[in-house]
């Protein structure tokens, strides 16, 4: 009889909540991996905390894996810092356990670009957190075309989804549901690309298991709208009133940013947010068969949560 699959998520974020439970209802076995070592409660998903950045005692986790999933995000204000030392960590584990290393990446590694944002653009980031990504897949990428781990990776747009974490779910959700005023820092009429958490982890799974997808990175599912679509389309399923945006002034998030150094963060991707940032996911859609969920779908999966 067929040992059942085994696989490692570094992460306990929505997405590799997600993708947890989705191997599990597969019949799969999952480690999650985190530093409070929180996850669901299920007979096949063992919750360990660790410290990722611990190669030697990740390696060990992941013996006889089939796959390391790296959902791990640090603060995000920490990523130029924080994130080199873990995802070297975490990819050096996958290498010496023979597991297949799949990534959940996002789009900020493309820097400012004119035109549809497709996977065969170079990765031209000018800000640290988009350079920063780049470099790891680059990495990721030498370490398969050397020959020393299988990989890929999925990179999403901004998350929508219960438990998800963007600019939209962090300034824009909570106050369109209650009936306040909402202030952001993105454009209110400028499209960009949005990805639903169990799309993101749908892709994850499938890449993961098809020969196809290493060596290469694809885009998640995303379907491209702008904030006042968004707020919109979630007023109407919530029966809340009519939302009421406003998009920061410069001198709103640098006061912000005496607060808390994550709203300095949002200068870097205004790119994505201030000019039209079109996610192009037609490749996944015609290699894989993956399409994204419609969004008053997925807005509808949160109202109901709430």
């Amino acid at each position: 009889m067929p040992a059942i699959p085994f696989h490692v998520i570094v992460g306990a974020g929505a997405t590799a909540l997600a993708t947890a439970r989705l191997l599990a209802e597969d019949g799969e076995r999952v480690r999650l991996v985190s530093r409070r070592g929180s996850g669901p409660e299920h007979e096949l998903i063992e919750s360990i905390a660790l410290d990722a950045t611990d190669a030697e005692a990740l390696a060990e986790l992941c013996r006889d894996a089939a796959t390391v999933f790296n959902c791990a995000m640090p603060a995000y204000d920490t990523w130029p810092q924080a994130i080199p030392p873990l995802f070297r960590a975490i990819l050096t584990a996958a290498e010496r356990s023979g597991a297949d290393y799949v990534m959940l990446g996002n789009l900020y590694g493309y820097g400012p670009v004119d035109g549809p944002v497709t996977e065969d653009l170079p990765l031209l980031a000018t800000g640290p957190k988009g350079r920063v990504r780049a470099q790891m897949w680059q990495e990721a990428a030498q370490a398969h075309a050397s020959g020393r781990v299988r990989a890929t990776e999925v990179r999403s747009g901004q998350f929508l989804g219960v438990g998800a974490m963007s600019s939209f779910t962090l300034t824009v959700q909570a106050n369109v549901l209650a009936g306040q005023l909402a202030l952001t820092p993105a454009a209110l009429d400028t499209p960009t690309g949005y990805t639903s958490i169990d799309d993101a982890a749908r892709a994850l799974v499938t890449l993961a298991r098809d020969e196809r997808s290493f060596g290469s990175a694809w885009h998640a599912p995303a379907t491209n709208a702008t904030v006042l679509e968004l707020a919109t389309i979630l007023a109407d399923l919530a029966g809340s009133p009519t939302p009421q945006l406003e998009t920061m002034t410069d001198r709103d998030i640098a006061l912000l940013s005496l607060t808390s150094p994550i709203w300095a963060e949002f200068a870097e991707t205004a790119h994505m947010s201030h000019q039209p940032f079109l996610t192009d996911s037609s490749l996944v859609e015609r290699v894989f068969g993956l399409k994204a969920t419609p969004l008053d779908q997925v807005l509808g999966w949160l109202v109901a949560a709430e």
